[in-house]
């Protein structure tokens, strides 16, 4: 099935999960949070969470600096 991940378009299998869209950009997980079509997916719900054809998932990372 076709997402898009911040932006760029990206295949994943079937019943591919929020994880695996982590994944595909990064596998840091601390200081990382996801939202899936603007709703925000808890950490907890990550493997659980499903995703469908066309969905728009974000990944952002917290950055340090100053």
């Amino acid at each position: 099935m076709n997402v898009t991940i911040n932006g760029a378009a990206h295949e994943l299998p079937p019943g591919a999960t929020v994880t695996q869209a982590v994944q595909r950009l990064t596998e840091i997980r601390s200081g990382v949070a996801v939202a899936v079509n603007d709703e925000v997916v808890s950490r907890g719900a990550w493997d659980s969470t499903p995703l469908a054809e066309a969905d728009r998932v974000e990944v952002l990372t917290a950055v340090q600096g100053g």
